[in-house]
């Protein structure tokens, strides 16, 4: 099961990494597009909150400094595509629907893991640095 989370955190942190660069540098054609559908502002905070989080979803438990930040960084996403999930069904993209409703769950499941069945454990500070969970 480690293995599998380690798996789905990688996977939601490029997922994530990837999407907040896409709303803090959008193309050309899609920056319009965006800030018809955005205030500006809003756009970039959801940005830079996909890319910290992204960052949440592997730092934390992979150098064992504060890995509790991990399962908190999928509590975030989960606001965030719960948030997402609704505003799509408002505007009827359903296809969105799904795609923000399947990462929900999949960061819901993460939290919760991380959480409670299989947390990081802290690295002691008088071990050196090594890789462990």
């Amino acid at each position: 099961m480690n293995i599998v989370l380690w798996i789905l955190q990688v996977l939601l942190a490029l997922q994530f990494l990837w999407h907040g660069w896409l709303f803090l540098a959008p193309p050309p054609e899609l920056l319009d597009i965006m800030n018809a559908a955005f205030a500006p502002w809003f756009r970039i905070f959801i940005g830079i909150a996909e890319l910290l989080a992204a960052a949440g979803l592997i730092l934390p438990s992979l150098t064992r400094i504060l890995p509790w930040l991990t399962p908190l960084a999928a509590a975030g996403l989960m606001i965030v595509m719960g948030s997402a999930t609704v505003y799509h069904l408002a505007r009827g993209e359903i296809g969105n629907v799904f795609y923000t409703a399947v990462l929900f769950l999949l960061v819901t499941f993460v939290a919760y893991m991380r959480w409670k069945v299989k947390p990081i454990s802290p690295r002691n500070s008088a071990q050196p640095f090594i890789l462990r969970s």
